[in-house]
């Protein structure tokens, strides 16, 4: 093959394992040049449509034939990959993006230091005294936010000459998008201060602070039956959520690292994200080679050393650190004296770093995921458990079962799926284990097998092996079950019990039958396959447990009532004052309300308080 012949791009493996966030991706030719910066509010489906077999310009055609690496950085809305995107590329000029040509600064939301504070748009040097949220990527987008604000918080925002020369409401206090502080006796200056420190907290981004403190208003206002007022919290709070959100990609800080750290099953990443100018001027993914058992400061903490001591590196004075390093002091000390200039360790813990440490352990984990999915990584594990179990044909299918639940409560219980190319997203399955003894997980796990297993046709979907997250006594469903099996093919029953400090590596994997315990290293590859599986059922069952549990926190007690439909719901609500005074009502009273029988009173009053 000649020199200059271009290796095709394998954009099928890479889209295999593509994230479905927002996020920027880089497009490399065969001279590790960036040709093209995009951004994208799906990534994966974004990606796949450069490769599909119909592309009409020629433009995206003689783009993908120079394509020979991609990477991508996930962000956490398409806003904020708009801004990414922009300081990507006017750092590298790629060849095939449209320079922009606009040089605006990006537009803040100002709070201003007054007694009667004004929410305001601000674009250009930050030189008047106040509070600065943002940046946000358009100026439309700013203006969208302040009006949601005017219903949220009736804080002003007309002009200061407009305010002082004001001696009556203006429309905007008619309309009760502002408290009107220009009147004296309108607001008082502890309701107004109050509007303005939650306009505060949204802005960065404590809304359930905010929220938290309005319920508490509003249960207090229907206790003292100010059910207008009670009303008024109410749509405030119902409002809160439509709040555009801040954007945050470019900051306050001048120069910082910040580092994410994602460790599990044998595999280590490091992203780290690097800060100049007040913007976020990219990203890199580092991969360190660990030995076995290595504790999560331990890898840290040599790659910290390793990456600032390579003499190629300008260390920053600011470095925020997802974890505490064992010798940090010392760390700093040396630091400092080969930066030559103080030298400082954070770990997050104000509003911009912890935003940014959030974005660098996303994408440390978006990261990882991708790495353990990869195809060459999961077929070596494949290899290598087959040979630990004798395996003589090559497994195709395994299937993993957890239980998860909170004191018995919402039990859900979930069934992954791993073909030989790693999760099989497609076939996974959950549970709602209803009609058992509340926390009995040997009784959901039986009930979790039979609806999975019971109308099993094709052979292809039963698994070669099936793991169980518990020990014998979760097993042992798997064997009673499996006893009476009639199909011809059935799978190897593994349990996978935690072992006495739960920590990974630890695990005991027990044979079905003969119970006994299956020796693995803590650094055998084998392993990690297994810890990947049980981890993916964890997650799985936790993420359905947690949308059973919302979903029961958010439905009305009176949805579940025989005879109640949306009318009468809407009735007693209305007569009663909420579900506060219908709670505090006699049976009495509730048969009082227009279309509700005194038998039918009887049914409500026994529903709502047992």
């Amino acid at each position: 093959m000649s020199s200059n012949t271009v290796e095709p791009f394998d954009h099928q493996a890479f889209l295999k394992n593509l994230t479905s966030q927002p996020g920027v991706y880089r497009m490399y030719n065969q001279k590790e040049e960036v040709i093209y910066v995009g951004k994208a509010k799906n990534l994966k489906k974004r990606v796949a449509s450069y490769f599909r077999s119909t592309v009409d310009s020629i433009k995206t055609r003689s783009l993908v034939k120079q394509i020979c690496e991609m990477d991508v950085t996930v962000v956490h809305s398409e806003a904020e990959a708009f801004i990414l995107e922009n300081n990507y590329i006017k750092k590298y000029k790629p060849r095939y993006n449209v320079l922009l040509r606009d040089d605006k600064s990006y537009p803040f939301i100002f709070l201003s230091d007054h007694s009667h504070p004004r929410l305001s748009n601000h674009r250009g040097p930050k030189k008047l005294k106040g509070e600065y949220f943002g940046p946000y990527p358009s100026a439309w987008a700013v203006r969208e936010s302040l009006r949601t604000m005017q219903r949220l918080f009736p804080i002003r925002q007309c002009e200061d000459s407009y305010y002082r020369a004001r001696t009556r409401p203006c429309l905007q206090y008619q309309l009760e998008r502002c408290a009107g502080p220009c009147v004296e006796g309108l607001v008082s200056e502890q309701e107004y201060a109050q509007q303005v420190q939650y306009a505060r907290l949204f802005l960065k981004g404590k809304n359930k602070q905010v929220i938290d403190s309005l319920v508490g208003k509003m249960e207090q206002a229907s206790i003292d039956l100010r059910f207008e007022t009670a009303a008024k919290y109410r749509d405030q709070i119902g409002a809160l959520n439509k709040v555009q959100e801040q954007q945050w990609v470019s900051g306050n800080q001048q120069e910082m690292d910040v580092f994410g750290f994602a460790y599990r099953n044998g595999i280590a990443s490091i992203q780290g994200l690097f800060i100049r100018d007040n913007k976020l001027l990219g990203s890199k993914s580092f991969y360190p080679k660990v030995p076995a058992q290595s504790s999560d400061a331990e890898v840290f903490q040599s790659f910290v050393l390793q990456f600032y001591l390579a003499g190629n590196k300008v260390i920053p004075q600011q470095i925020v650190i997802p974890c505490e390093l064992e010798e940090q002091t010392a760390i700093e000390d040396m630091l400092t004296k080969e930066a030559g200039r103080k030298i400082q360790f954070y770990k997050g813990v104000r509003d911009e770093k912890r935003r940014y440490l959030d974005l660098a352990n996303t994408n440390a984990e978006t990261a990882l995921e991708s790495r353990q999915n990869h195809q060459k990584s999961v077929f070596a594990r494949y290899i290598e458990l087959e040979q630990i179990l004798s395996f003589e044909q090559p497994i195709q299918r395994m299937e993993c079962f957890d239980i998860s639940h909170t004191s018995g409560q919402q039990t859900v219980a979930s069934c992954v799926v791993f073909n030989r190319e790693g999760p099989y997203k497609t076939d996974y399955r959950r549970y709602n284990i209803e009609g058992i003894t509340p926390g009995d997980d040997y009784a959901a796990m039986a009930q979790a097998l039979a609806r999975r297993y019971r109308d099993v046709k094709d052979e292809s979907k039963i698994p070669d092996i099936l793991f169980i997250d518990g020990g014998k006594g979760q097993l042992s469903q798997a064997e009673d079950y499996f006893e009476n099996w009639k199909q011809d093919k059935k799978p190897l029953l593994i349990g996978v019990a935690k072992g006495t400090s739960r920590k990974a590596g630890l695990e005991t994997l027990i044979m079905a039958g003969s119970h006994a315990t299956i020796p693995m290293a803590a650094d055998c590859a084998a392993l990690h396959l297994i810890q990947h599986i049980r981890d993916e059922a964890h997650r799985f069952a936790i993420t359905g447990h947690r949308q059973r549990r919302q979903k029961e926190k958010t439905t009305s007690k009176l949805q579940s009532i025989p005879g109640v439909g949306a009318k009468r719901r809407q009735s007693l609500l209305k007569y009663m004052g909420g579900l506060h005074g219908l709670l505090q009502a006699s049976k009495g009273e509730i048969a009082n309300v227009p279309g509700i029988s005194g038998d039918l009173a009887e049914i409500i009053y026994s529903h709502i308080h047992n």
